[in-house]
């Protein structure tokens, strides 16, 4: 597993998982328990995680849907 994004905003999660599910990449959002338990404060961002196989494709799919820096 790797990770391809950090945020605590859960629908910018949800946008990039949508984004990758539609390239027929899998994802799996960590930590949401862990941000829940303290309330959503944001302290604790969750993360996006990959295939380490699709981790690269992952990437340039993001990248070329401007949702990371080139």
């Amino acid at each position: 597993m790797r990770i391809v994004a950090e945020s605590a905003d859960p629908i910018r999660l949800s946008f990039l998982a949508a984004l990758l599910n539609d390239a027929g990449i899998p994802s799996l959002q960590l930590d949401a328990h862990v941000s829940a338990l303290h309330g959503g404060i944001g302290a604790f961002p969750r993360r996006l995680g990959v295939a380490t196989d699709d981790h690269a494709r992952a990437l340039a799919v993001l990248r070329q849907a401007g949702q990371l820096e080139p």
